[in-house]
């Protein structure tokens, strides 16, 4: 197990209860791939350098797991299919 550093960029206009439950939904699938969530850091809404999907703000989260290193392509794929998802960074913490 090794122990990484989920970054999130969440769409800003979203309702408190929604980016809840997109992080439930993060959390399960770190969970499902043997893993767990050591850490839920809420950063907040930041403007970002520059625009992504036509956005200049977002909600970003850092999420500090534990999980084997085979888990991460798929977490990483299914990132894609969450659409209020604007960027996604996952590093190992040395």
């Amino acid at each position: 197990m090794r122990t990484y550093e989920i970054i999130l960029i969440i769409h800003p206009d979203l309702d408190e209860n929604v980016v809840k439950d997109i992080l439930e939904k993060v959390n399960g699938w770190i969970s499902a791939a043997g893993g767990s969530v050591e850490k839920t850091d809420m950063w907040g809404k930041k403007r970002m350098a520059y625009q992504i999907k036509k956005q200049r703000e977002g909600n970003y989260v850092m999420i500090t797991s534990s999980m084997p290193p085979a888990a991460t392509p798929e977490l990483s794929n299914n990132f894609r299919f969450l659409e209020p998802l604007l960027r996604s960074m996952i590093s190992v913490v040395e």
